[in-house]
């Protein structure tokens, strides 16, 4: 049985299978003429349907790759345009079996793709026939074993009886069993061994041998037809339910926006809308594109994008995204990425790509696939053939046997066990703001025993503030941050901004500022109302010939705020070079001070701060599992041991570069066999993501180069997924195992105990078939109910 997955093969000649190493990048270099086309085939929702398109379209010539995705009914073709043509690629899928219903997002032949999309399997016309053929065989059930006086005989064929029973038998046939012989022939015709060809050889060869043998089994063909046809509709009715959470991640942007057109708007389709147009949401509408706030305020619900469960506050400046809802407020937007390229566009896109990217699990059930069906079908014959000599069995019930196990030899359930898992627990990640690049990863993810952090922008929050203003020998918090805001107004650093921010945000006033200069490594210099002044490193102060043990504090009017510091005293003397400066930075804080050429003025400490979930998260990952977490940071060590310690981390790593970061992460995965996961921002961190087995980004929405560089991006700025993240990838884990083990088990016990008259007909196809397919979907639904949590309530616990 052909597997689903990316052929690729040169001018039109059918080539070998691509290697099984999960990846489908394209081995052949495009052509000038090269063309992709994207098709939806909903009718395609099984492994052995995608076996038949495959067939199909590899005998057609310029056809370069394809992709099957039977978990979300879409092909995707690379051809060449001067050889072969959209129209021949349809009809190829379509001389397959299957209907397309929309090529490249429009639709196909004026076929109304949306009726398609939502039709109910229960509602089709193959339920309807199905239906009818499910009541003809309930009466002949009825004239058969209850009715009897009614069962008279009406013909004869081959010399025996026909009853009324039996004619109700063949209509059931006749009526349910269309679509599996029309799906049989399509299989015939590519050379396929899947469930369609062996159940139409099961109920036309249930047929044959009341010709052959003179003992009816039109009931068993009639139970083969309908509920084969049931177990069909059971199937596709599940696998709508897989393609339903990913239809909801593509409806959440709207089609259509409200764009300004000079004093007045109008409501356009998303495709029509250029970058650079502004449009206009107002409250309860989602907005449309992403784009950056030009006017307006209002709060924003972000949770289809990031997961946050809290609405975002936007202004003019802020950005937004795609299928985001506004919640109260007006506004406008300059649109920034055009239709299909917008951030919902590019995790949908992302997710439907997920399935590609197969996992090792995966690949082991499609080579296991690929003997086990020959094998059973050669145990179909071999009980048919030997039944009667080996175990004594009749001819007729050898051959119901035999047809019994042709039901049980297609591996549907198993086969549709890893995929339709992979599909359900990445759209639930991407649901909750974290978007996962493949099966590979969550699956990765799910083993993973070790997990390190960067320090700045993950476990922090990246945005240095001030945390406490010391004013020394007279002055008050006022005057400090007034001669710092002089000094750090022109200083492009982190630490000079974060000084600047907070003193416009105590009004203090401004200072003249002249001869402003930077000194490099040490701090700033600057000529204040005259008299020059400095900012800096206390090592800048010593240079300047102060007595950093011996400063006297402010006792009038100042005060030391915001510090938990134990300052020395004696009596308005601060020991600053021992004491006070060392507790400061044990807190994860850098010092700076501020004075002229014979005054200390005051101390200003600064920190990164860490973000309110880290501890949470870290504590979480532990009770979920993970053996170690570390966290590499290039700040120094003392700063380091403070971060460390307030988030809870096993171990640290300080004043590492980038190439020690890599180094450090190597060492943990030669270490855990499970494997390593670095978080960081996914650019400065990417080397040392890139060497861990799962690399994850933190606050990757709008971000391209995260979204496209990292295994696993936060959507969000929330650290508190990747407590999710893990747990999801382990549920991932466990649903897998357990529907390949069920799904094999059920199958070889049925298998097994066939001989011995122990499975009817109609067992085989409900449980070994309808059933498995079925249960496994299901098992794999589950994984949607796991929920993100803050840290606020109690955690969710794992699925078992």
């Amino acid at each position: 049985m052909e597997s689903s997955e990316t052929r690729q093969h040169e001018d039109g000649n059918p080539s070998s299978e691509t290697p099984d190493d999960g990846n489908h990048a394209e081995s052949i270099a495009a052509g000038p003429e090269d063309a992709e086309l994207s098709l939806s085939v909903p009718g395609m929702d099984c492994a052995s349907c995608a076996g038949k398109v495959e067939s199909s379209l590899r005998r057609v010539d310029g056809v370069r790759s394809y992709e099957t995705q039977p978990t979300t009914g879409r092909v995707v073709v690379r051809y060449d345009s001067a050889a072969t043509s959209d129209t021949d690629l349809v009809g190829a899928i379509e001389g397959a079996g299957y209907e397309v219903t929309e090529r490249d997002g429009g639709t196909s032949d004026g076929h109304d793709a949306s009726d398609d999309a939502t039709e109910s399997a229960w509602r089709s016309r193959r339920a309807v026939k199905t239906g009818v053929g499910g009541v003809f065989l309930a009466v002949g059930l009825l004239l058969e074993f209850l009715v009897t006086g009614v069962n008279a005989p009406v013909a004869s064929v081959v010399g025996e009886p026909l009853f009324v029973a039996d004619v109700l038998f063949l209509v059931a046939v006749a009526v349910s069993g269309q679509a599996i012989v029309r799906n049989g022939y399509y299989s015939a015709r590519n050379l396929n061994l899947d469930i369609d060809f062996l159940m139409s050889v099961a109920i036309l060869g249930a047929l044959a041998a009341s010709l052959v043998f003179g003992e009816a089994l039109y009931f068993e063909a009639a139970t083969l037809a309908v509920l084969f046809s049931v177990a069909e509709l059971l199937e596709r009715a599940s696998m709508d339910r897989a393609r339903d959470s990913l239809q909801e991640l593509m409806d959440l942007s709207p089609d259509v926006a409200t764009v300004k057109r000079g004093d007045r708007t109008e409501t356009v389709p998303v495709e029509d809308v250029a970058v650079g147009d502004v449009v206009v949401v107002r409250p309860g509408e989602k907005v449309p594109m992403d784009g950056e706030v030009v006017a307006g305020d209002s709060a924003v619900n972000q949770a289809p994008i990031t997961g946050e469960s809290v609405p975002v506050d936007k202004t003019v400046g802020d950005e937004v995204y795609a299928g985001t809802i506004n919640e109260e407020g007006y506004l406008e937007f300059s649109v920034t990425s055009a239709a299909g390229d917008d951030t919902l566009s590019r995790i949908v896109s992302m997710v439907e790509d997920a399935q590609s990217n197969r996992t090792e699990r995966e690949q082991f059930v499609e080579r296991f696939a690929a003997f086990y069906t020959p094998v059973v079908v050669g145990f179909a014959v071999l009980v048919t053939v030997g039944g009667p000599f080996v175990l004594g069995t009749t001819w007729p019930q050898a051959v119901v046997n035999g047809l019994t196990l042709l039901v049980l030899a297609c591996p549907c359930a198993f086969v549709i066990s890893t995929p339709v898992s992979v599909v359900s627990g990445v759209t639930s990640a991407a649901k909750n703001g974290v978007l996962i690049k493949g099966g590979t990863h969550l699956e990765a993810m799910g083993a993973v025993e070790a997990v390190a952090f960067d320090k700045t922008g993950t476990l922090t929050k990246g945005e240095l503030t001030v945390t406490d203003v010391v004013p020394l020998n007279g002055n008050t918090e006022a005057d400090v941050l007034r001669c710092a805001r002089g000094l750090e107004k022109r200083s492009e650093h982190p630490i000079g901004t974060a000084i600047v921010g907070r003193a416009e945000e105590g009004d203090v006033g401004g200072r003249e500022v002249t001869a402003f200069e930077s000194i490099t490594g040490k701090g700033v210099r600057a000529t204040l109302d005259g008299t020059p002044h400095y900012a800096g490193k206390p090592g800048l102060f010593e240079e300047l010939g102060f007595d950093l043990s011996h400063v006297h504090a402010t006792t009038d009017g100042g005060v030391v705020t915001q510090t938990s510091t134990q300052l020395c005293e004696r009596h308005d003397c601060l020991d600053l070079l021992s004491e006070t400066v060392p507790a400061l930075q044990s807190e994860g804080k850098t010092v700076v001070l501020v004075g002229t050429d014979d005054e200390l003025e005051g101390l200003i400490a600064v920190a990164d701060e860490v973000r309110p979930e880290a501890r949470w998260a870290v504590e979480r990952l532990r009770e979920l599992g993970v053996e170690r977490t570390v966290m590499l940071t290039g700040d120094n060590e003392r700063t380091a041991r403070a971060i460390a310690h307030q988030v809870g981390v096993d171990d640290y790593r300080a004043e590492l570069l980038p190439d020690d970061k890599v180094a450090a992460v190597e060492e943990l995965v030669a270490e855990y066999d499970g494997g390593v996961a670095m978080v960081g921002d996914g650019i400065n961190d990417a080397p040392a993501m890139a060497t861990a087995t799962v690399g994850v980004a933190m606050g990757a929405a709008g971000t391209d180069t995260a979204l496209e560089t990292a295994d696993v991006a936060l959507m969000g700025d929330d650290l508190s997924k990747l407590p999710y993240l893990y747990d999801l990838a382990g549920d991932a884990n466990r649903v897998i195992r357990q529907n390949i083990v069920a799904s094999l088990a059920v199958k070889a016990g049925l298998a097994l105990a066939v001989p011995f008259q122990l499975v009817p007909i109609w067992l085989a196809v409900l449980a070994g078939d309808a059933g498995m397919t079925v249960g496994v979907t299901g098992n794999a639904m589950r994984l949607s109910r796991v929920q993100a949590d803050d840290g606020t309530n109690d955690a969710t616990p794992r699925s078992d």
